[in-house]
């Protein structure tokens, strides 16, 4: 072979093998990437070693972003434990003082010092404390205002220029989704772990309110106790709920935990900030969840059936009829009681809604104005009286609750701290219907009657799931 020939073939070699090297690297070694851009976040799905590197990335990426905006919250509050003898006559009838804390999470969401949690993880608490994640100062907390009907709390500390978390519109929260559980589960502060949206839209009736509103994220991120108040965001650290409770017979987490979605949040925020109760706008009508029985009946496939037209909204007894099939609201698919309650939790009193209505098999398009609680189309702010003695705030119960409870009057009892209220062993949302007797009209003549009164005194009353109570004291 001549010595040219050689160099060529040499030439050609090199060639071959640098462009099969090539081919290699770039087909067959180098991941191939495929990212798809969401409203909620960039996901790239990659094939070979370095599946899920992205992901990696986006939950680091998160926990840094979300977590300084999640703060250690630790309350106190004093017990009382009452002492029966064996026949079951009390010997101290409002028993014995100790001192109780727990603990949970919260959310800061403005930099001049507003918080956002549970109200469970703040009910009936005398001492509320905020601990930064960050560097660990310790703030006392003031409760500006709490939603039982939500489990919501709304608190205020003294502090400038904290870190407020992003909130994202959480009717663009996907299931499937990644996203991170933050809080502080069993004392640990800032932990954070991972899963994805499992459901949406769920009920699980833990909210012991007659008005609850329950319309869950549900994820299997893990949620353990002290995670409740914390916050649940996507993989750019946004806000798309307020972690709320645990599906678990042991009280751990066992693959199901509960958030309140961040629009219910938000606007819970503003309402307690501006009026410092939530303004809810009612539709007057009780509804149910259709099954497949009423499904064939009424030759709807979803929705909710209007079960009592109710005394609070005068246009909707004028419009709508027991019933009738609620499938939408403002276009909106309602497909579960859940749904109803959470968009009808978005409205104020005074908005007009355009429903979509199954009557007779026939669908009809009906506006219909909402109300507050008082069956006006104001926005009502708070008004209240608060006992130090008493160790609680009371109010007169709206029509909304007289129509509910079926009863003329009453006087409800809130922000239950250490008084002697709490010794009566009255919770939260109680409603004093009768003393020894006599109809509760007046809210300065309750506070003062449980004030100064001396001897035996019965009370009816109605607790906040709706079960009537009677007690009897002998005060000293």
């Amino acid at each position: 072979m001549k010595k040219s020939q050689v160099v060529y073939t040499l030439i050609i070699c090199f060639l071959a093998s640098f462009i099969g090297a090539f081919t290699y690297k770039t087909w067959f070694n180098s991941p191939a990437v495929n990212v798809v851009e969401t409203d909620n976040s960039s996901y790239a799905y990659r094939a070979s070693n370095t599946e899920g590197l992205y992901l990696e990335y986006g939950f680091i990426t998160a926990s840094k972003i979300s977590t300084p905006s999640v703060v250690f919250i630790r309350t106190e509050s004093q017990q009382y434990q009452r002492t029966t003898s064996f026949w079951g006559f009390d010997f101290d009838p409002f028993g014995r003082i100790g001192k109780v804390a727990s603990t949970g999470s919260g959310v800061i969401v403005t930099e001049d010092g507003y918080v956002i949690t549970n109200h469970h993880v703040v009910k009936s608490a005398d001492k509320i404390e905020v601990v930064l994640s960050n560097n660990r100062r310790t703030y006392t907390a003031k409760l500006v205002g709490a939603d039982p009907s939500s489990d919501l709390a709304l608190l205020k500390v003294e502090a400038k220029d904290l870190t407020p978390i992003k909130f994202k519109n959480s009717d663009e929260v996907e299931i499937g989704q990644w996203v991170l559980a933050v809080g502080n589960p069993f004392n640990l502060t800032s932990t954070v772990t991972a899963g994805i949206v499992s459901a949406k839209g769920r009920n699980i009736n833990i909210v012991n309110n007659q008005f609850p509103i329950e319309s869950f994220i549900q994820t299997d991120a893990a949620i353990n106790p002290g995670n409740s108040g914390g916050a649940l965001v996507d993989l750019k650290g946004n806000l798309v709920g307020v972690n709320t409770a645990i599906a678990s017979k042991t009280g751990s987490y066992v693959g199901y935990g509960f958030a309140i979605p961040s629009n219910i949040v938000s606007k819970t925020i503003e309402d307690l900030k501006e009026y410092g109760e939530v303004q809810r706008g009612f539709a007057g009508v009780d509804v149910v969840d259709i099954d497949g029985e009423i499904e064939d009946k009424l030759g709807v496939e979803e929705g909710v059936l209007i079960k009592r037209i109710t005394n609070t909204n005068e246009e909707a007894a004028e419009v709508l009829i027991a019933g009738d099939v609620i499938t939408k609201i403002d276009g909106k698919v309602i497909d579960a009681k859940a749904t109803f309650d959470e968009r009808m939790a978005y409205l104020r009193p005074g908005d007009i809604i355009k429903l979509e209505v199954y009557r007779d098999g026939n669908p009809r398009d009906i506006d219909l104005t909402l109300v507050n609680k008082e069956g006006t189309t104001e926005l009502l702010k708070k008004e209240s009286v608060v006992s130090e003695v008493l160790g609680a705030e009371f109010e007169k119960i709206s029509k909304l609750e007289k129509d509910a409870y079926r009863i003329n009057n009453g006087i409800k009892v809130t922000n239950i701290t250490n008084g002697k209220v709490r010794q009566m062993s009255v919770g939260e949302g109680f409603i004093f219907v009768k003393i020894n007797g006599k109809p509760m009209n007046n809210v300065q003549e309750l506070v003062t009657l449980l004030t100064d009164y001396k001897g035996q005194i019965r009370i009816e009353g109605i607790a906040a799931n709706g079960a009537s109570q009677y007690l009897s004291f002998t005060f000293r």
